[in-house]
């Protein structure tokens, strides 16, 4: 008669099958969540940062004498930065001078000020400190009236504009 034992042997094959297949199904979950882990922590793309600058050296440009100064930062590839500088030249009286400086004959200065977009327009006061700008194209009348805004604050119903890194 046999004995109503259990069987060791067959009673810790089937363990061992049951803790592998657990163990098999851990690390799956385990490299699951990992993968979804560095999915949600990795940093976002890389956003090029392009801002104006703060001020700028009054001698680096013409007629630093003049209270005010427009600078365009421009390049003979860009499609709307003629636009830009021929609006800003309108500016350009015995109180303001305006500079267009061109990235090919004039890179230096586009490196001095970390210039990454074109065009790039810059209202300065007299010390050289920024007062107003515009990345990207504008309108005539957003450009005069932030030039206006800054020789006389108060002077235009939108004393906002020219604030910030764009506008227009």
């Amino acid at each position: 008669m046999g004995c109503p034992c259990v069987r060791f042997p067959e009673l810790i094959v089937g363990s061992v099958e049951r803790l592998l297949i657990a163990a098999v199904i851990i690390v799956v979950v385990a490299a699951i969540a990992l993968v979804a882990r560095r999915r949600r922590d990795s940093d976002p793309p890389t956003q090029p940062r392009r801002s104006v600058p703060e001020q700028l050296d009054r001698a680096d440009f013409a007629d630093p004498a003049r209270p005010w100064l427009v600078v365009v930062f421009s390049s003979a590839t860009c499609d709307v930065c003629s636009s830009v500088v021929d609006k800003a030249m309108v500016l350009a009286t015995t109180e303001v001078a305006v500079a267009e400086v061109e990235f090919t004959r004039q890179r230096a200065l586009h490196e001095r000020y970390s210039i990454a977009a074109v065009p790039t327009t810059v209202v300065v006061d007299a010390t050289g400190v920024t007062r107003a700008a515009f990345l990207g194209p504008m309108t005539a009348t957003d450009l005069w009236a932030a030039v206006a805004e800054a020789r006389e604050p108060g002077s235009t119903p939108e004393p906002h504009l020219g604030h910030g890194d764009a506008a227009g």
